[in-house]
């Protein structure tokens, strides 16, 4: 009705392409989750049953386990380039939250192989993960406005429009699933500005609405970063260093990027 043109249909089969993949490539691994966190809760420290305040102490071990997760998803740039797909659309709606990653479903659960250790039920962290993930999906619209004091505890609609914005300020912020009170706790808070709108995409944004290049872009940009020096330190910095990291041209890391607008800010008030 107001012509706001938050989806468009190449886009909107792409993420759910995306999706669908993931979808597949999510009930192998599940099940190898699943099979792995079993084994190692032979092994549990503790002994936890499954009463209601066992969920309640596995919501927060979760959400700050995904938080941790998301955010080293940001940092390291291997990782980053199995993230990426999803931060990949210049949209923000429903379809975008099935934009989901084919290869971060490879190592994402060895970030929760230690609730398991702890004694909490595998069959428990599969599901307190997927309530999770549940309810982050509808954190993916542009129609819903700040949430008064729930802004303060939870992740919301505005506080995740502000992790899919390039704008530099917006960089690498609220990682949070759940609760953003781990971004507030770790220093990666950053409210949406009502004087900044956010623009959606990431710093290189691709045109290509093929699923299979979506997932492997950013993979094949880091081989082509490792071929052009010879120095082992220098490839390793590509693989392990943050997104925008470089050897002989200019620095594009977020802190980097946040480091310079701070200066020129500071520069204009004097």
């Amino acid at each position: 009705r107001e012509n706001l043109k938050i989806y468009e249909w190449k886009d909107s089969l792409a993420c759910l392409g995306m999706g669908l993949g993931s979808l597949l490539i999510g009930i192998g691994m599940k099940t190898a989750a699943f099979l792995g966190f079993s084994f190692i809760h032979k092994y549990a420290l503790f002994t936890i049953g499954n009463q209601w305040w066992v969920f309640v102490f596995l919501f927060f071990a979760d959400d700050f386990t995904f938080y941790w997760h998301h955010r080293l998803s940001h940092q390291v740039r291997i990782l980053w380039a199995a993230h990426i797909n999803h931060h990949s659309s210049q949209k923000l709606n429903f379809a975008v939250a099935l934009r989901q990653s084919w290869t971060e479903l490879l190592y994402k659960y060895f970030f929760w192989a230690w609730l398991p250790l702890l004694g909490f039920d595998p069959l428990m962290i599969l599901f307190v993960m997927s309530i999770n993930l549940i309810y982050q999906f509808f954190q993916h619209t542009q129609l819903v406005g700040k949430l008064g004091l729930l802004e303060w505890f939870f992740n919301t609609p505005s506080h995740h429009r502000v992790h899919h914005a390039v704008n530099i300020k917006y960089l690498d912020r609220n990682h949070a699933g759940t609760l953003i009170i781990w971004d507030r706790l770790f220093g990666t808070f950053q409210e949406e500005d009502k004087n900044e709108k956010p623009v959606f995409g990431i710093t290189s944004n691709i045109t290509t609405f093929n699923p299979v290049k979506i997932a492997s872009h950013e993979f094949v940009n880091i081989w082509n970063d490792l071929k052009k020096t010879n120095s082992f330190t220098h490839k390793l910095k590509y693989l392990f260093f943050p997104p925008g990291w470089s050897h002989n041209g200019a620095n594009r890391t977020s802190a980097y990027l946040r480091r310079q607008l701070e200066k020129h800010k500071a520069g204009n008030e004097k």
